[in-house]
């Protein structure tokens, strides 16, 4: 597994979530989050690429999800605030080794093991 996820935990409607992405153990031109809530389809998230030129939000979490690398650790972050129940998924990173930011799963060759996030209403 090169990455790996972190921060998941349940949080009240309104509420914010910090969570991290561990990318130490690979090298990625696009890192990206994607969510798989119970009974629906793993569906995007947010996105960058690696030098933080380009961002891509879906239009469900856009304005209150931010995802962002520090450089000092090689960690992705995605801020999440205003949180809903319908944010209430699994959480995944995704790593991409080329090509340009993406917004489908099928693009992404590497995964890290999900972190659940609740949000309650």
């Amino acid at each position: 597994v090169q990455l790996q996820a972190f921060g998941g935990g349940l949080v009240q409607a309104g509420g914010s979530l910090r969570l991290s992405c561990d990318t130490s153990r690979g090298i990625f031109a696009v890192v990206g989050w994607f969510r798989q809530a119970p009974g629906k389809e793993r569906e995007f998230v947010a996105s960058m690429d690696w030098r933080g030129s380009k961002r891509s939000y879906s239009e469900s979490v856009k304005g209150r999800f931010t995802i962002w690398r520090d450089n000092r650790d090689n960690t992705v972050y995605l801020q999440m605030i205003s949180l809903k129940p319908e944010d209430t998924a699994v959480y995944y990173c995704a790593g991409r080794r080329r090509g340009p930011i993406g917004t489908s799963d099928r693009e992404y060759e590497d995964w890290g093991q999900g972190t659940q996030v609740t949000v309650s209403s």
